[in-house]
């Protein structure tokens, strides 16, 4: 069956270590890219897009209505004036945070030495080896080990209103599911091997605890389905790595998970999953109506996989329902859907439309399960969205890197009118180039990439929130979010360029330098 040849492929983009990945594949021919790109955009404090400015906000000239501010770059500030900006200042190269200049640059990321991409490889297996041992020393068999007072750390059952953790942490040993493919292309069968059997024999979901569905469906039903197929995939993209007397315990597990889950499917009148659900006693009585749009339109991979793996076409057909159910409640004028709905109802309660947070992975979704299972209705879905995201959250220049005008910008806006919401965009979006490679789109996906690069280059990480106004943090934290990666692994595949592979150093690098804890492992890197 198609999904079944490529899905190893697509699991692959979930490793919670994607940098791991594209570190280990060699140079291979390019497709004609040739830095340095000569992104023009103006990284100064622009006025919002309004009547008093008189600018259109579709149009190729966004960023040209500057106000005169102090720009802090490397801790420096000078002064920019509105008529120095529109002399110099939309015309200074996109990429300044990290460009060195003419030859100097392209020397720079023209080509990625042997010995260096070896030493990178070496240094991201390390990194994974210490969070890994870690995490088994310290907290196995709890969730995930704590980096400060290096305890493990499971539900927060003291304080079950704290989702931050609860949504999470369900008491189910979830670092070392997560991980178990990622042993595995790391070339450890033994360790992996190990690992399985410690899932097999400990983890049980017969718990009293209340998780979300997404984060359950894509941290834990996901990775045990990866690891099954990985298991038994008869062509052994990893050769024979077969577990003797392996029965299918990880295919059971995933089953009994994914039944536990079915609950918040129930007594909704659209359709539209509730957001929790308690894995003993299915939802609580006092759960909110209310989801958004990524979480109950981002569980059709996990589940459309798991019904043909066990023949059993429920959890594909409720996630299907779901997703539809979203779908059809889209804008009538402009096609764009909001962020967070009534499931009983089927009304938006937030009416903003964006890639970030609430809205990402629905679009994600649309576009891999139709890669994976090759649905057309799922591609039409994406398409449309595709275009609807194109005609009204889009600023900038038409061309990506040519024509007057800034470089494309996707913004948050009204869903029903396209109207500009606010002037933040958030570290998730960086996950929408990546998207855009999978569909083909390789040149806007590098110019956008670019974009969220600089930010990272400035900040040595991406913030949460960005404030692309007043070019600053809104919020002032990176969670170690992994979009950034794999987008920047889909480009270089895409083009074999090794520039990408100088990205990929530098995030690694910026990792690991900002965010591990003395002595454990990697926590939330906070920017002041």
């Amino acid at each position: 069956m198609q999904w079944r040849s490529i899905v190893v492929g697509l699991l692959l983009l979930r490793l919670a270590f994607s940098f791991i990945l594209w570190l280990t594949f060699g140079l291979g021919p390019s497709w004609g890219f040739n830095f340095p790109i000569n992104f023009n955009f103006s990284l100064h404090k622009i006025e919002l897009f309004g009547e008093k400015v008189g600018a259109d906000p579709r149009s190729g000239a966004w960023l040209r209505h500057l106000a005169g501010h102090h720009h802090h770059h490397h801790g420096q500030g000078h002064p920019r004036t509105c008529s120095q900006t529109e002399e110099h200042g939309y015309k200074k190269p996109y990429l300044r945070f990290f460009e060195d200049g003419g030859d100097e640059y392209a020397k720079k990321y023209s080509f990625f030495p042997e010995k260096l991409k070896a030493e990178m490889r070496g240094m991201a297996r390390d990194m994974f080896y210490f969070g890994y041992e870690n995490y088994m020393k310290y907290a196995f068999p709890e969730d995930e080990l704590n980096p400060i007072d290096c305890q493990g750390r499971g539900p927060d059952v003291l304080n079950p209103s704290n989702i931050n953790i609860n949504d999470v942490l369900g008491n189910y040993s979830l670092t070392l599911i997560d991980t178990l493919d990622t042993l595995l292309v790391l070339g450890n069968v033994s360790e992996f091997h190990r690992a399985v059997k410690l899932v097999i024999d400990t983890v049980s979901f017969d718990k009293d605890s209340t998780v979300q569905v997404f984060e359950a469906n894509i941290r834990i039903l996901g990775s045990l389905i990866s690891a099954h197929i990985l298991l038994t995939d008869s062509k052994q993209p990893f050769g024979n790595v077969g577990l003797e007397d392996y029965d299918n315990e990880l295919l059971h597990l995933a089953h009994d998970l994914a039944v536990r889950l079915l609950p918040a499917f129930e007594n909704t009148g659209t359709g539209i999953p509730y957001p929790r659900v308690n894995l003993k006693s299915g939802v609580p009585p006092d759960t909110i109506n209310e989801t958004c749009t990524a979480g109950a339109g981002s569980l059709l991979v996990e589940f459309g996989i798991l019904s043909r793996l066990i023949g059993d076409s429920t959890f594909e057909w409720v996630a299907r329902r779901a997703v539809k159910a979203l779908w059809n409640l889209r804008s009538n004028e402009t096609g764009l859907l909001g962020n967070v709905v009534n499931i009983q109802t089927g009304q938006w309660v937030g009416k903003q439309s964006g890639l970030g947070a609430g809205m990402d992975s629905f679009y994600e979704y649309l576009l891999k399960s139709y890669i994976l299972f090759g649905e057309k209705e799922d591609y039409k879905m994406f398409k449309a969205a595709y275009e609807s995201i194109h005609n009204h959250l889009r600023r900038g220049r038409e061309a990506c890197n040519e024509g007057e005008g800034d470089p494309p910008l996707y913004v948050n806006v009204n869903m029903f009118n396209g109207q500009i919401m606010n002037t933040w965009i958030d570290s998730l979006q960086a996950f929408f180039p990546g998207l855009q490679v999978l569909n083909g789109d390789v040149e806007n996906a590098i110019c956008l990439h670019a974009f969220y690069y600089a930010i990272w280059k400035r900040f040595g990480a991406l913030p949460e929130r960005y404030n692309w106004q007043l070019q600053a943090p809104d919020v002032l934290f990176y969670p170690l979010r992994p979009e950034l990666v794999e987008s920047t692994y889909l480009l270089y595949q895409a083009t074999k360029n090794p520039f990408y592979l100088h990205v990929g150093m530098d995030i690694l690098q910026s990792i690991e330098k900002y965010t591990k804890v003395s002595g454990v492992v990697p926590q939330i890197l906070w920017l002041f």
